[in-house]
């Protein structure tokens, strides 16, 4: 796809990069400001993640809990049941990744029910948990071999994702500690870390996890306990790749298993995006914690040089990624066909980790922009607006036959969002000494600070319907600062005030509009960016594109959906430059969200917001139409 880049010089960014990580112990140049700092309260997402406490952590319980045995292999492996392990042999990440979804829940919904039943979970788990720290219940309950090949042991089989799972319980036991104060979850998580330090690393075994997670798992642990071994064991599982270290019985049947969980090359000469989608996006974003945790540039070439590869080629316009069926896997440049599209779920959740990682490490806006595009489309379609039934594909036309549910055998897609949806305000603000930067546009009110100055600063806005922004800055007193603001890659023309009063010098640093002056109480910045309707046209070599248009408008990409326009052949209408459109307000399920529409063909076309097809009756979607110069 086409977009319009800022692009800044490398080497700038490094210098950047490494004269901020002289000053810092350990960590980003720029930091995230705390979730529990942070309360949404506007009129897109607040109602989401009040639906991801009323439907998507039901609908998850239900899903670990009562339509499968993920808990019951727990409680058999505790002791307190009795049976055999059913199920596929990483369905223990699943839990873990509904346990996070609860812990983020709780710093902004306490639920003393919802914290009673973790509570048992935890207790089942350390009950569960070996003495040697191990703990993946299929190994532990199971002598058959799984659906997926001959079960050879423990530790026998990179393919089986015991330390993909044990990543996971990392993850959910930070979240729960930080949520609550209560040890016991990271006790049993650090334990089963310690576990695999025990067994490999140098002049121990070799490993080349199958599937990328307890990197970025394992550098949490590190800034948690800040103890260096588990960065140094993050950096040493990145190292074994490439070098011939994979095996077992799933890697053995595969002869393509090297190039799927990346592992073909050393990562440090990766300079395109290959393999499994969701893999690649974890591990880039492992390798962007690895890297400025070490204050080491070996991997910044190649997270450079596959973050063009993937934006300029790779990208649908939704900021999904992950074009192929076949190994869930990136295709060649600019394969981005639309019905066929796979872009996993997960893999767009990855796009917002990875791309959140990129602007951590060098403040440049159009990392940030990516992060927006894929938020705001390709994640948001991977539920529906109710927040219980969900996409694992997302393709960007359908005949009609592609439908959310509930459920699915291999269930990482509803559980991500389950633990990414009470994530989405970590993402709006980040900071560092006295700078703090707005990366996105959602109405909140959050406690940070400017240099050592608490200050207080709220978003009032109805984004991203609307392109005015009105943010109140309430320093404690007086502070000298910058504060940055993201003037998106869409915004074609915009408008800035403070104080009431026009800001004439635009002063633009990586994307960002710096304002640099002594803040005090009651400071106004006024936003207004232009939101014309556009049509967007694909990269030329995109083969599936080519004299077609996509409909966008400010970050939200629309489709076209037949429930709404009947009898229209989305292949028949042909759209040009003198369409005009109309900002209509949905009505029913949609109600809340703004449609387009225009005359085309003869006939009044409605145009929905990408993320919320197929929420209403099924009917064939197009997000790509005909166009006539």
């Amino acid at each position: 796809m086409s977009t319009k880049r800022r692009i800044t010089a490398v080497t700038a960014a490094w210098i950047l990069f490494a004269s901020c990580a002289q000053e810092e112990e350990h960590g980003y140049p720029y930091q995230k400001v705390e979730i529990k700092n942070v309360m949404v309260n506007d009129a897109f997402w607040a109602p989401r993640l009040k639906n991801h406490v009323l439907s998507t952590i039901p609908a998850a319980i239900t899903q670990v809990r009562d339509s499968t045995s993920r808990i019951a292999n727990f409680e058999i492996a505790a002791g307190v049941k009795t049976g055999k392990y059913n199920g596929l042999v990483w369905d223990d990440s699943d839990v873990y990744k509904v346990m996070e979804g609860i812990a983020y829940s709780l710093i902004h919904h306490p639920d003393p029910e919802l914290e009673k039943l973790m509570d048992y979970w935890i207790d089942i788990m350390a009950k569960a948990q070996q003495p040697d720290g191990y703990l993946v219940t299929f190994y532990i309950l199971s002598t058959e071999d799984d659906p997926l090949g001959k079960n050879l042991g423990r530790w026998s089989d990179i393919g089986r994702h015991e330390m993909y799972c044990g990543g996971h319980m990392i993850e959910a036991a930070i979240a729960y500690y930080q949520a609550t104060g209560k040890r016991k979850f990271l006790d049993v998580a650090q334990k089963f870390a310690d576990h695999w330090i025990d067994i490999f690393g140098p002049g121990k075994r070799h490993w080349a996890e199958g599937h990328q997670e307890p990197e970025l798992a394992l550098v949490k642990l590190y800034d948690v306990t800040g103890q260096k071994k588990y960065l140094d064991f993050a950096h040493w599982l990145l190292e074994e790749r490439g070098h011939g270290h994979e095996f077992g019985p799933m890697w053995e049947a595969n002869p393509r298993a090297n190039v799927d969980i990346l592992s073909d090359i050393p990562v440090k000469d990766i300079r395109e995006a290959t393999g499994h989608a969701v893999r690649a996006m974890y591990m880039y974003a492992g390798m962007a914690d690895v890297l400025v945790n070490r204050k080491d540039t070996t991997y910044m070439s190649a997270l450079n040089s596959v973050w063009d590869d993937v934006v300029e080629r790779k990208m649908y316009i939704t900021g999904g990624v992950g074009a192929m069926h076949d190994g869930e896997a990136f295709g060649p440049p600019y394969f981005l066909p639309n019905r066929e599209a796979y872009c996993e779920t997960c893999a767009s959740v990855g796009m917002v980790l990875w791309n959140s990682r990129m602007c951590l490490m060098k403040g440049e806006a159009k990392y940030a922009d990516v992060l927006e595009r894929s938020l705001y489309n390709a994640v948001l379609a991977g539920q529906n607006l109710d927040g219980n039934a969900f996409f694992y594909t997302n393709p960007l036309a359908s005949e009609g036959k592609h439908h959310r549910g509930g459920e699915y055998g291999i269930a990482c897609c509803p559980s991500n969002m389950a633990r990414f949806i009470p994530q989405v305000g970590e993402y709006i603000y980040m900071k560092r000494k006295d700078e703090l930067m707005v990366n996105l546009y959602i109405g909140n009110e959050t406690n940070t600070s400017l240099g050592n100055t608490p200050l207080t600063i709220s978003q009032q806005t109805q984004y991203p319907w609307e392109g005015k922004v009105l943010i109140k800055v309430e320093p404690e007193k007086a502070v000298d600062g910058k504060i940055k603001l993201r003037i998106p890659d869409w915004a074609k023309s915009y408008a800035a005030l403070l104080n009431g009063e026009k800001i004439n010098q635009l002063n633009l640093e990586a994307g960002y509009l710096t304002i640099d002056r002594k803040w005090k109480k009651g400071d106004i910045i006024e936003l207004d960016f232009s939101m014309p309707v556009e049509l967007v046209a694909a990269h030329p070599l995109v083969e599936a594109n080519k004299g077609k248009r996509a409909v966008q408008r400010g970050p939200i990409v629309y489709c076209m959906e037949e429930v709404d326009n009947p009898g229209v052949d989305p292949e028949q209408l042909t759209l040009s430059a003198e369409n005009k459109f109309a900002l209509v307000n949905g009505k029913g399920k949609l109600e809340g969200i703004k449609n387009l529409t225009t005359i085309a063909n003869g006939d009044n076309i409605t145009f929905v917001p990408y993320f919320a097809w197929e929420n209403r009756q099924s009917g064939k979607m197009n997000v790509w139409v005909n166009y006539a110069p």
